[in-house]
Formats: C-alpha cells, structure tokens, sequence
C-alpha cells in the first residue's frame, strides 16, 4: 500500500477477530512507531505491548473509550519519558507522530486500529501508570488497540476546503 492510499483510508476499528498479530508483525509495528520525527531527534518514547488477556481487560476497564481492548488480542501503550526530553513539552507532539506511524504501518499491514487518548486525563494516566507499573516520569499517552479487524470501515473524505486558508486568514 503506498502512503497517499493508507492516510487516505486508514479508519478507526473497534471490533477485531480473535486471531493473534504475529510477533515479527508486532516488531514492525514498534519499528515504524520510532521512526517518527521527533523535537531534537530526543526520541522520548517508551512502548508497552499489552497481550495478556486480563491486563487488556484491566485497561479497557481504566478507559472509558477502550471496552474493545478487552476483546482484542493486542493493544500497544505509547508513552512519553520525561527523562529522555531535551526540549521540554514537545513529548506529546513527539509520542502523536509515533501514535500515527503505528496507525499508518497496522493499516498498510491489513490490521485494524484504533487511537484511544489516556493523557491529559489526570485519572487516567494514574491508572494507566499503576496498572502498568510505570515511573513516575513515564507519561501514557495514548493506547492504541489493534488486531486483524471483524469488519470493513469505508473510507471517510475529511477534507474541508473551507479550513484552507493561504498566507493569511
């Protein structure tokens, strides 16, 4: 799948077959999430690859927006490490490159996926840190959960014209 073709149909998908992401899939997944461009090359992220059934369903429970990961056979935590920032505040722009390279790479490899945010909810990335045993300087992001898809979700034409404005307003 070429690039233009997978920004333009990759879709949200909640619902996903019980069939498991093989693990060199996995690999690839986590190899294209980090090369996403970062402030400073700082690189600030950490990955959590959740496929133990209980600790999905745990999550699903601790995201209001998440009930599929308690259904899906894998679900990828990006984090910001607060430790590893060189140019403070740019890890949420940072870890959201790399949320939508894992995105990108699950679609064009005929995965579904779906973004789910767990920061700046304040109860949420407690819980998310709990659960998940993080440091203190280790920020949860997002949650994304991914699995081969159940069903087919069209393409959707976002593009707004109106919200083009060039030079000035």
């Amino acid at each position: 799948m070429d690039t233009i073709e997978a920004i333009l149909t990759r879709r949200s998908v909640r619902s996903f077959t019980a069939e498991p992401v093989s693990p060199e899939i996995v690999q690839e997944l986590l190899r294209a999430a980090m090369q996403a461009p970062s402030a400073g090359n700082q690189q600030p992220w950490q990955l959590v690859v959740l496929d133990e059934r209980a600790l999905l369903e745990q999550v699903a429970a601790a995201q209001p927006y998440a009930p599929m990961a308690a259904h899906a056979p894998l679900a990828i935590v990006v984090c910001g490490d607060t430790r590893l920032e060189r140019h403070t505040g740019y890890w949420v722009q940072d870890c959201s490159a790399a949320v939508q390279n894992l995105l990108l790479a699950a679609h064009a490899r005929g995965l579904g996926a779906v973004w789910t945010a767990v920061y700046p909810r304040a109860e949420r990335v407690r819980a998310f840190q709990d659960l998940l045993h993080l440091p203190p300087e280790v920020i949860p992001l997002a949650m994304v959960v991914l699995g081969h898809p159940s069903q087919t979700v069209p393409p959707a034409d976002r593009f707004l014209p109106d919200r083009v404005h060039h030079n000035r307003w």
